[in-house]
């Protein structure tokens, strides 16, 4: 897969493990995944945290700490409906 840049390589990569990890697996949409990656990659360049893109950050950092990816509710909404809200993480 090809990214833009380090850093979007750099998620890609932990996301992939993460994935392995936690028996789920990264979509195989490209275009989701790319997405997303660019997403949470600009979101962790502009705010210092890999924030999903798909939630709405409030600025508080403790409030915010549930919305780092893999964000807290990506179990809830694989298993409620087969991948997470941005479609990133996938059953």
């Amino acid at each position: 897969m090809q990214f833009n840049n380090e850093l979007e390589e750099e998620f890609f990569n932990k996301s992939k493990k993460n994935a392995m990890e936690t028996g789920y697996r990264l979509n195989p949409d490209y275009d989701v995944i790319s997405t997303a990656v660019k997403g949470i990659s600009n979101n962790k360049k502009q705010y210092g945290e890999w924030y999903c893109f798909c939630q709405k950050r409030t600025g508080d950092k403790e409030t915010d700490k549930k919305i780092i990816c893999p964000c807290a509710a990506r179990h809830r909404d694989i298993e409620m409906r087969g991948s997470c809200k941005c479609g990133l993480y996938i059953k």
